[in-house]
């Protein structure tokens, strides 16, 4: 849940960051940090004391070593995040900041001349479901006491290249950069009964993925609901029972 005291944090840390003409004059994504991680990493800690620490053979995003706590930007790749909670969790508690777009919109660049070509809005709302495919890599973790995650929802300007194929060059295009623009919602995983909240009440007693994604009403294209599952399964807030034809077969813990 996002106060208002959450927004305006959030707005200071992206202003900071973002300053106006700023990101045009150094080229969009050329930044040695990505601003999406800039920004967060601003809205959990400004205080730069804090920011880029060595602990335990890495570097961690913020190091608050008086209260032996630990907070990771994780944009993607939670699998190589896997390998830094084996060195932090015995001293240190940790939260994984994980941002989600909300709503977005592509803002395409002509790879040759730089030129902002036009804005689009994108049809597809995040959700949470979609951190789960990210979570199946430390799902094992997820209901260690030191561990918290803390995925975030955000509007987004995502600044594309035009250099893929097809008709205008859309497809199998390189992303250049994410721009936060608005926090939307906030939601925090410690426990297994954190993560049994996304299993709706509609539910059956015995379910399938199937049954999970009516449901939910997103399709399968968007959510992988199988990984859920796995998640659900792994971090002990669901369990299989059995099949139901080929279909495995689910009931809350």
């Amino acid at each position: 849940m996002i106060t208002k005291e959450d927004t305006e944090r959030f707005r200071r840390a992206r202003d900071t960051i973002i300053i106006p003409g700023e990101r045009e004059r150094s080229g969009i994504g050329m930044q040695k940090e990505k601003t999406l991680h800039a920004v967060l990493k601003n809205y959990k800690q400004p205080d730069p004391a804090r920011q880029e620490i060595p602990v335990a053979g890495y570097i961690a995003d913020i190091c608050n070593e008086d209260e032996k706590s630990i907070v990771e930007i994780q944009t993607a790749n939670m699998e190589a995040m896997s390998r830094k909670l084996d060195a932090y969790l015995p001293e240190y508690s940790v939260t994984i900041v994980y941002p989600i777009p909300h709503r977005k919109w592509v803002i395409w660049i002509d790879p040759e001349t730089g030129e902002l070509l036009k804005r689009n809005r994108s049809n597809f709302i995040g959700t949470w479901y979609q951190m789960f495919p990210e979570l199946f890599w430390i799902r094992d973790r997820l209901t260690d006491p030191g561990l918290c995650i803390e995925a975030l929802l955000i509007d987004v300007e995502e600044y594309r290249l035009m250099d893929g194929w097809g008709k205008g060059g859309k497809r199998g295009s390189h992303r250049f950069d994410t721009i936060p623009l608005e926090l939307y919602d906030s939601f925090t995983i410690r426990t297994r009964e954190d993560l049994a909240v996304l299993l709706p009440d509609t539910l059956p007693e015995e379910f399938t993925t199937r049954d999970l994604e009516n449901a939910v009403g997103i399709h399968r294209k968007a959510v992988s609901y199988s990984e859920i599952m796995n998640v659900m399964t792994a971090a002990g807030a669901a369990r299989r029972i059995g099949k139901k034809g080929r279909a495995w077969l689910y009931a809350r813990n």
